[in-house]
C-alpha cells in the first residue's frame, strides 16, 4: 500500500490538524482580497468616477488573475512542488496588495489586482491539494470544510477593517491585506512541509529523508526505497497516473469545471455586489456592510457544518443539498433587507450555504485525480471556476447600468447556483466517494 492510501486510513495526528489550520490561514487571504474590493467599493468608485460596469471591471481584474495563476502556475506544483509554488504566490499576493493600496489611479489599481490576483490563484490551487493529502479519508471534508472556513474569517477581518475606515482613507483595508499575506509567507517559509503525495510521486534526490521526517511528525511508521519501489510499480499498474490521464477523466473533468463555474458565478456575485447593490437599493453605507459582514459570518460557519455533514452522508450528495438550499436562500435575502435584523439573519444563512458549496466543490474535486496531476486538475477547475467568478460581477454590472433591480440580479444568479445540482448528479458515476466500494479500495483509490 502506498503512504497516501496509508495516511487515508490512519488516524489524524495533531501535525496533520496543524497543515490544515496553515492552508485555511492562507485561506483567508482570498476571502480579505475579494472582500476588501466590494466592501471598499463604495469608497474606490466615488474617488475614480467609476460606473457599474466599470466596478465590475475592477473587481473581474482581479478574478481573472486568480483565473490565471490557478491555470497557469497550479502545474508547477506538479512538477517542483506545492510548497514552493505557495511561497512564489504568496510573495505576489504582498506585492499586489500593498500597489493596489498605494495606486494613484484606477488603472495602476487594476493592475495590481490583476497580480494580487496571479498570487492567490497560485496559493488555492495548491493549498486546497495539501489540506486534502494530508486528511484521512473519514476527516476529508471536514478538514476541507476548516480550510473552507478560512475565507469567511478573512472576508470578515476585511469587513471589520473596512467599518472602521467607513468615510476615511479606504487604502488602509488593502496595507492591511498586504501584511497579512507577507506574515503568512513568512510563516509558510519556516513551518510548512511539502506534500508527502508529491515526494513519494516525484521522489526528488532527498525524497525518503524527507518523507520519513514528516511522516514522523504524524506518528507512522517510517518507510525505505523499496517500499517506494513497490509503491511506483503498483501505481504504474493502474494507468491512472499515465499520460492519456486527461482523455480518461475528460468527462468528470468537464463537470468538475460546470460545478466550479455555476458555484462561484453565485458566491462571487453575493459576496462582490451585495454592500454596493444595498446602498444603491436605499441602506446607509454602515448597514450595507453590516449585511455584508453577516455573509462573510454565515460562511465561517457554513464550511465547516458542510464538513461535519460529509462525515455522515457522500460529500456530494451534501454539496447537491447546499447548492439547492443556497439558491433558495439568495431570492429569501434580497427580499428580507428592507427589515435589517431579518436581512442579517437571513445573511448569515446565505454566506453559511454559499460557502459551504466552495467547501464541497474543494472536496469533490481533488479524488477524480492522481497524485501527479492532482494540482493540474484541480488548478484548472479552479481556474474555469473563475469564468462563473470573472461573469458574475462583469455581468451584474452590465444588468445594473441597463436598470436592472437588486432583486432581478439576486434571482438571476441564484437560478445559476441551482443549475450545479444537476451537473453533480451527472458525476455521480465518476466520483470514487460515491461508488459502491469496499471502504480500503476506496480510499486508496481517492489518494491514489
Amino acid at each position: 500500500m502506498n503512504i497516501t492510501a496509508r495516511m487515508a486510513q490512519a488516524p489524524m495526528s495533531g501535525y496533520q490538524w496543524l497543515i490544515v489550520a496553515l492552508c485555511t490561514f492562507m485561506n483567508c487571504l482570498d476571502g480579505f482580497d475579494v472582500m476588501a474590493v466590494a466592501f471598499t467599493g463604495p469608497s474606490v468608485t466615488e474617488e475614480f468616477a467609476l460606473s457599474g460596469s466599470e466596478f465590475g471591471l475592477l473587481v473581474s481584474v482581479g478574478l481573472i488573475g486568480m483565473a490565471v495563476g490557478s491555470m497557469l502556475l497550479a502545474p508547477f506544483a506538479d512538477l517542483i512542488g506545492r510548497r514552493p509554488l505557495i511561497l512564489i504566490s504568496l510573495a505576489l499576493g504582498t506585492i499586489g496588495m500593498f500597489g493596489a493600496a498605494m495606486a494613484p489611479s484606477v488603472t495602476v489599481m487594476g493592475l495590481f489586482r490583476l497580480v494580487t490576483g496571479i498570487g492567490v490563484g497560485g496559493i488555492l490551487a495548491s493549498t486546497n491539494v495539501i489540506a486534502s493529502e494530508f486528511s484521512n479519508a473519514r476527516n476529508r471534508g471536514l478538514a476541507i470544510g476548516i480550510y473552507t472556513a478560512g475565507y469567511g474569517i478573512g472576508a470578515t477581518a476585511a469587513s471589520l477593517v473596512a467599518k472602521t475606515v467607513v468615510g476615511g482613507d479606504w487604502r488602509i483595508v488593502f496595507y492591511a491585506g498586504g501584511a497579512g499575506t507577507l506574515l503568512a509567507l513568512i510563516v509558510i517559509a519556516l513551518v510548512l512541509p511539502e506534500s508527502v503525495a508529491f515526494l513519494e510521486q516525484r521522489r526528488p534526490g532527498d525524497a525518503l529523508e524527507r518523507i520519513n521526517r514528516t511522516l514522523a511528525r504524524m506518528r507512522m511508521e517510517s518507510v525505505t526505497e523499496a517500499d517506494l519501489d513497490r509503491a511506483a510499480a503498483a501505481r504504474s499498474g493502474t494507468g491512472r497516473a499515465g499520460p492519456g490521464w486527461l482523455k480518461e477523466l475528460l468527462t468528470p473533468t468537464v463537470l468538475l469545471w460546470l460545478t466550479f463555474i455555476t458555484i462561484m458565478f453565485g458566491f462571487y456575485f453575493v459576496n462582490s455586489w451585495t454592500p454596493t447593490l444595498l446602498v444603491e437599493e436605499g441602506l446607509s453605507e454602515s448597514a450595507a456592510v453590516t449585511a455584508g459582514m453577516a455573509i462573510s459570518i454565515g460562511g465561517t460557519v457554513g464550511s465547516v457544518l458542510y464538513g461535519v455533514a460529509a462525515r455522515v452522508r457522500t460529500p456530494r450528495v451534501v454539496l447537491i443539498g447546499f447548492s439547492l438550499l443556497s439558491a433558495a436562500m439568495m431570492v429569501v435575502f434580497i427580499v428580507s433587507t428592507s427589515t435589517l435584523w431579518l436581512g442579517f439573519a437571513v445573511g448569515v444563512v446565505v454566506g453559511a450555504l454559499i460557502n459551504g458549496c466552495i467547501a464541497g466543490a474543494y472536496t469533490v474535486g481533488p479524488p477524480l485525480y492522481p497524485a501527479n496531476v492532482r494540482s493540474v486538475g484541480m488548478g484548472w477547475a479552479l481556474g474555469m471556476g473563475r469564468i462563473g467568478a470573472i461573469l458574475s460581477p462583469t455581468v451584474a454590472g452590465l444588468l445594473k447600468d441597463a436598470g436592472a433591480s437588486a432583486t432581478q440580479l439576486y434571482i438571476g444568479a441564484a437560478v445559476v447556483v441551482a443549475l450545479c445540482a444537476a451537473v453533480l448528479a451527472g458525476l455521480r458515476r465518476y466520483d470514487p466517494e460515491s461508488r459502491p466500494a469496499a471502504p480500503a479500495a476506496k480510499e486508496a483509490l481517492a489518494t491514489a
